[in-house]
């Protein structure tokens, strides 16, 4: 890697950070592969932007089961698409019902390893056939519609990375009620912020579920979530009815009567008969939360056929599915990640998925390679965050393992530095394995910026490609595109079946976050670069997003779980490079008077981010300071914060800044 200057614009994002090295995928990759050559790549890649309608026609036709054909594939009226309008067809009926009389009915759809292992002792292990899944599906259906949840009824997902999660999402989908998954690690209030955003009317959670040992009290979030009230004493999740509770740590958890029931107890009264709700195309399919820069997090919705169509055929051509893998995205469901590329995509390939309970350095640092042997799989896909910490961890603990059986590696959640990237090639691949560094995003729905494995020779850091249907272009700050190399915001020019069809209940604000940069172009929110071989590099959010272990945390929440400490002031967080996270958190905090800070506050404050909001968004460091700089308008320059943050030396315009003395405080050294 080296550095060089690059083109630049008053209004381009400025990346120095070029990489020379190239990896062309193996001749006998690409003899196997589902796209064999860049000749072939480039000709689906111009159909399907020369004429999206009959490109996704004819993928729709092909690849989905419908109930009744659609009239029209596409309506667009910016910032609204309608695809495959008039159509009728069910998830579930895709994933699971479309192989019980075909040879995979009785093929392995799910594989799951829990985390409880030691010395000698392996972890709880489970499979589950397409059959059997389907049969697990519709009996929980039944339960669903025993506890009250009809067709377009909403459902919260509070569970750990155990089979059940898998089923519970498929059920909701096979009777067209509407899930939200949150994930396990978020507290309390971020489940009762969602209930009461989406007014769901069902929450199904377990009595708790395993991580690095211990016991995450599931339950006892929930209850204390149904006991949450706003600031005007009203309860956040008045609109719950039911909780469906899944015995899996056996914790002791309690149980409110006429609303709290037992899984395996509700399957006592129902049986495995339930018929597939025939969905349109648009109807809403799953909400799911993702944190902005300002104000409350936005939930996300994704429709049913668009969605389901992009799943399946990224799955495939990216990860470049065959009959035999044995695949496993390690993301937990909870995420985006979870959804498109544990669940959805793999099943509806009728391939086998494999999930994992626990941490990857449970009991010891080599738990995912004592995966990756003992079930042979052969893709896997993780993220830098994690690539970064075996890197720390040392090569010592995957060459205790056959890793012989990769044959592909994937990179999900931020942009993998190359040092990473070469590390994963070569420890964890034996350089054989080619890499896809997927570029996407909750709003997306699946994978846009890819190589495709047998065709695209590969960059360490940058996503190189689009795949198909995906128009992406690199603008300036007034919408126009910026000359190679050189750095701008990245767009998406024209619609995608997968994309999000809004944010619930908030119009408003879907036109705004999304649509309002450029005219008649999604706007991504990340800054990004083209080089000289059209390859696409992302170099971060434009906005005050962070990414910290490939979560993406809006600053806003953060600050907000601070200021609620009664003895805090002010707050500001800001992100710094961080070697194992990508960024870490740093929180510049000033107090209310009279309250000394100490280092035991400091740790006071870091819990209570913790307890709020969850363990992921817990500050790195927490620095007190009598002021933060701000503008004589009142704005946080959080730009010096940054740099501060850094520990580099301020740079840039500060003529708008209200009190210079505080930079100066800011900057020197703490005890």
């Amino acid at each position: 890697m080296r550095e060089k200057n690059q083109a630049s614009t008053p209004d381009s994002i400025t990346s120095v950070l070029h990489e020379d090295r190239v990896f062309p995928p193996s001749k006998e990759f690409a003899l196997q592969a589902h796209v064999k050559s860049m000749s072939e790549y480039r000709r689906l890649y111009k159909e399907s932007i020369a004429d999206p309608e009959a490109f996704w026609g004819k993928c729709a036709e092909k690849e989905l089961v419908w109930f009744k054909p659609w009239k029209e594939v596409l309506k667009w009226k910016a910032p609204y698409a309608k695809w495959f309008v008039g159509g009728k067809l069910n998830v579930s009926v895709n994933c699971l019902d479309r192989y019980l009389d075909t040879p995979l009915a009785n093929k392995a759809a799910i594989i799951w390893e829990g985390e409880p292992a030691g010395p000698g002792k392996i972890g709880e292990e489970r499979t589950l056939t397409y059959r059997q899944l389907h049969r697990e599906v519709c009996l929980f259906a039944n339960v669903l519609k025993r506890n009250g949840i009809k067709k377009g009824d909403r459902v919260i997902i509070y569970l750990p990375m155990v089979p059940e999660a898998a089923v519970a999402m498929l059920a909701c989908a096979r009777i067209g009620a509407v899930h939200s998954v949150v994930f396990g690690g978020f507290s309390a209030q971020s489940v009762a912020d969602r209930i009461h955003d989406c007014e769901a009317k069902l929450v199904i959670t377990a009595d708790g579920g395993y991580r690095r040992g211990a016991v995450v009290p599931l339950k006892r979030n929930v209850d204390d979530a149904l006991h949450l009230k706003d600031s005007s004493g009203k309860l956040l999740a008045k609109t719950i009815e039911k909780v469906i509770v899944l015995r899996r740590a056996n914790n002791e958890v309690h149980i409110e009567e006429d609303r709290d029931v037992w899984w395996h107890r509700e399957l006592e009264y129902v049986d495995a008969n339930c018929p597939a709700e025939k969905m349109d195309s648009e109807a809403p399919f799953f909400i799911l939360y993702t944190s902005g820069s300002t104000g409350k997090p936005k939930g996300i919705l994704h429709s049913t056929a668009g969605y389901l169509l992009g799943a399946k055929l990224t799955t495939r051509y990216v990860f470049d599915l065959q009959e035999k893998d044995v695949y496993w995205c390690t993301a937990d469901i909870g995420w985006v990640t979870g959804h498109s590329y544990v669940v959805y995509g793999p099943l509806a390939n009728g391939a086998t998925s494999l999930m994992y309970e626990g941490a990857p350095n449970w009991p010891e640092p080599d738990r995912f390679w004592e995966i990756v042997e003992k079930y042979r799989v052969s893709v896997m896909y993780t993220a830098p965050t994690a690539i970064r910490a075996f890197m720390k961890w040392g090569v010592e603990w995957p060459k205790k393992h056959d890793l012989s059986s990769l044959r592909l590696l994937g990179s999900v959640g931020e942009p993998i530095n190359p040092e990473a990237w070469i590390w994963y090639h070569e420890v964890i691949g034996g350089k054989r394995c080619p890499i896809v560094d997927t570029w996407w995003q909750t709003e997306t729905g699946n994978i846009m910026i890819t190589p495709l494995p047998g065709v695209t020779p590969t960059k360490p850091g940058s996503a190189t490609l689009p795949f198909f249907g995906v128009l992406p272009e690199v603008v300036d700050d007034k919408g126009r595109p910026v000359p190679r190399n050189t750095g701008g915001k990245l767009i998406i020019r024209k619609p995608w079946p997968s994309m999000l069809r809004g944010i619930w209940g908030d119009p408003e604000r879907f036109k705004q976050v999304y649509w309002s940069e450029v005219k008649g172009a999604y706007f991504t929110g990340d800054g990004c670069r083209q080089d000289q071989d059209g390859y696409f590099w992302i170099v971060g959010r434009i906005d005050d997003v962070l990414n910290v272990a490939g979560h993406r945390i809006g600053t806003a929440e953060v600050e907000s779980a601070i200021v609620s400490n009664p003895k805090v002031a002010e707050a500001a967080v800001v992100g710094r490079p961080d070697e194992l996270k990508g960024q870490a958190l740093v929180a510049f905090v000033t107090l209310k008077t009279g309250v000394k800070a100490d280092p035991s506050l400091r740790d006071e404050i870091r819990n209570h981010v913790a307890k709020e909001i969850g363990p992921v968004a817990k500050p790195d460091d927490v620095r007190f300071a009598e002021g933060l700089p701000k503008t004589r308008s009142g704005k946080i320059m959080r730009r010096l914060l940054k740099q501060i943050a850094a520990g580099n030396e301020v740079r840039g315009d500060i003529t708008t800044l209200e009190d210079f003395s505080v930079i100066a405080k800011l900057s020197a050294v703490e005890d």
